[in-house]
């Protein structure tokens, strides 16, 4: 199974709805509210924000090494091979 990792921010609707998604289909994942993390964490989330190419906007979902910024659920599935 791939790995998939979730930047949201814990009172945004699109991260709600990205966590929702992976739930419903069973994917395990591991998530971080950028708004409720130390500094130290903030930092590293902004560096692989960064180091993916990506804006740092939310949700941030990494599958694997792929990385899809905002709530899409459509690539989610591709990604995933649902």
């Amino acid at each position: 199974m791939k790995k998939v990792v979730i930047y949201t921010l814990s009172t945004c609707p699109w991260c709600m709805r990205a966590k929702k998604f992976f739930r419903e289909h069973d994917i395990p994942f591991e998530y971080t509210d950028y708004d409720k993390a130390d500094e130290k964490t903030k930092q590293l989330i902004r560096d692989d924000c960064h180091d993916h190419g990506a804006e740092m906007s939310f949700p941030f979902v990494k599958i694997d090494e792929d990385v899809v910024v905002g709530y899409n659920p459509e690539k989610y599935s591709k990604l995933l091979g649902l």
